[in-house]
């Protein structure tokens, strides 16, 4: 087997020489490209409240927790897996937290602990059982997205919002971005913009996921895995271990995520994150991250999650409310990017003979 196609994936993976542009950086730049068209088209159509930079803070805020979730997702996917449960992991963080600090004399510490506890229990067993047991994937995480939702539930069955003195003054903190606020026409005052923590912590969780995945031996394992698994084998990465690691970290992210998603609506419910595992795979594959592993990009992966929110925005900004329309906008992204990916595939396999 070929030593450039067990390379193909990671950045300067394994020593192999640069040629050209690697296929994570090619889905990368046309991820960028597809987003700043759709800003733009924003900005141009739908008129200029998509040009104030508190607007754009304000999708950010709303999407902290699964740009968090989808780079864990990333992370697995690049490895040739998949985890569906984190939807589930965060919203049984989000009711647990709330339980925790309304119910049962809790604090932010012990609340953010319970956070990582979840993620990291189920990191664990999921990860052991896919990597060490040889159980596919896609069914592990099923049963524990299903194990979840129904712990959600079990704990409290009613949804009810945080009223922890110490926590609401937490959530609802935020820092203000110098010289990037705007002045309001009726009153003529300077309006500054503001970003909350959850950003801030978001996005610094993506700086250290790409240097992690960029410049370190583990992460360039995660690369070589996804893209041949044998391959790997033969040049002596532990290829469970990798795999286990992967949906440790993968559920981890779930837990921190979940975490930041309840800062955001600081709220407990049975029905918080719902359908957030499908948002975080489509921003993956938006972002780059093919679902037949070895490619993928932290940075493409939040261009994913923006792009999203760009469409939400665009669909809501332009009169169509339903959800049915964001879902059809969303499917026929999808669409182009898994016909872009195939069309990556089909050079690669052209290149290799």
């Amino acid at each position: 087997m070929s030593e450039k196609k067990k390379t193909s994936g990671a950045p300067q993976m394994l020593g192999a020489k640069k040629q050209g542009m690697t296929d994570t950086n090619l889905l990368l730049v046309i991820t960028i490209v597809v987003f700043f068209a759709m800003y733009l088209f924003a900005i141009v159509f739908l008129g200029e409240g998509f040009l104030k930079t508190q607007s754009f803070l304000d999708m950010l805020g709303t999407s902290g927790g699964l740009i968090i979730t989808a780079c864990g997702m990333s992370l697995v996917m690049i490895t040739g897996g998949i985890d569906i449960s984190v939807g589930g992991v965060v919203g049984l963080v989000t009711m647990c937290c709330a339980v925790n600090l309304d119910q049962s004399g809790g604090n932010i510490v012990t609340s953010m602990l319970i956070a990582l506890g979840i993620g990291l229990a189920f990191g664990l067993v999921q990860g052991y059982l896919v990597a060490y047991l040889d159980i596919q994937p896609f069914i592990v995480t099923l049963a524990g997205m299903f194990f979840a939702r129904g712990m959600t539930t079990i704990i409290h069955a009613n949804p009810f919002n945080v009223q922890h003195e110490a926590f609401t003054e937490f959530r609802t903190t935020t820092v203000e971005i110098p010289g990037a606020g705007y002045v309001a026409e009726k009153t003529g005052k300077y309006i500054p913009a503001q970003v909350e923590v959850g950003v801030l912590v978001a996005l610094l969780i993506v700086i250290i996921l790409f240097c992690f995945l960029r410049w370190t031996k583990t992460g360039r394992n995660f690369y070589a895995v996804g893209g041949n698994k044998q391959s790997a084998l033969m040049l002596g990465i532990n290829v469970k271990r990798t795999k286990f690691l992967s949906h440790v970290i993968c559920s981890v992210l779930a837990g921190i995520g979940g975490y930041i998603y309840f800062m955001h609506v600081g709220a407990g419910s049975p029905q918080n994150a719902t359908g957030m595992e499908m948002d975080a795979i489509a921003s993956s594959i938006i972002g780059g991250t093919m679902l037949s592993g070895g490619v993928g990009n932290i940075i493409g992966t939040l261009f994913g999650v923006l792009s999203l929110g760009t469409i939400q925005k665009i669909v809501g900004s332009a009169g169509l409310d339903d959800a049915w329309w964001t879902g059809i906008t969303v499917a026929a992204m999808l669409c182009i990017f898994l016909v872009i990916q195939s069309i990556v595939i089909a050079r690669k396999k052209k290149a290799l003979k």
